[in-house]
């Protein structure tokens, strides 16, 4: 097809290397304009100011004493530290970053590795509470008719 030496491979090796020049960056955290390290620099109060109004109201009552000893359990926590918890009703706040938490789902504790864009979230959120329901043939208790299923 191509009557020049050379004329399909020096179009490819352009279209090759227009792909190597398009270099994705990968997206810089932040959390309403601040970077978590700005974050993790503010008050309490100051970083209220930038939560939801739910949140806000829930933070301006007061913390539970679970939610404070969590909060206590997470300050002295070192990197490998297992942290164990029920309060599913807390607020992700930026110190949580980079910490491990396991979150009780009503049966087990779940791991969850808190990154950055979990900020401003309640723990629950990432433990969940229900399985996928798993229908297969009947079981125990069944009538002696539905315990024959036809294969389909």
């Amino acid at each position: 097809m191509a009557t020049k030496k050379g004329f399909k491979s020096s179009a490819r090796s352009r279209r090759k290397a227009k792909r190597k020049k398009i270099e994705f960056k990968k997206k810089e955290f932040a959390y309403h304009g601040h970077s978590l390290e700005d974050l993790q620099k503010l008050t309490l109060e100051e970083f209220m100011q930038l939560l939801p109004s739910r949140m806000r109201r829930t933070l301006r009552r007061g913390l539970t004493v679970k939610q404070n000893k969590l909060l206590a359990d997470i300050e002295k926590a070192k990197e490998n530290d297992k942290i164990r918890t029920h309060c599913r009703d807390m607020i992700i706040f930026p110190n949580f970053v980079d910490h491990t938490i396991y979150i009780h789902n009503g049966k087990e504790f779940q791991r969850v590795d808190i990154q950055p864009n979990m900020i401003g979230h309640y723990l629950g959120e990432f433990a969940l509470t229900r399985q996928k329901v798993k229908h297969t043939g009947p079981g125990v208790g069944a009538t002696r008719s539905s315990k024959f299923m036809p294969l389909k």
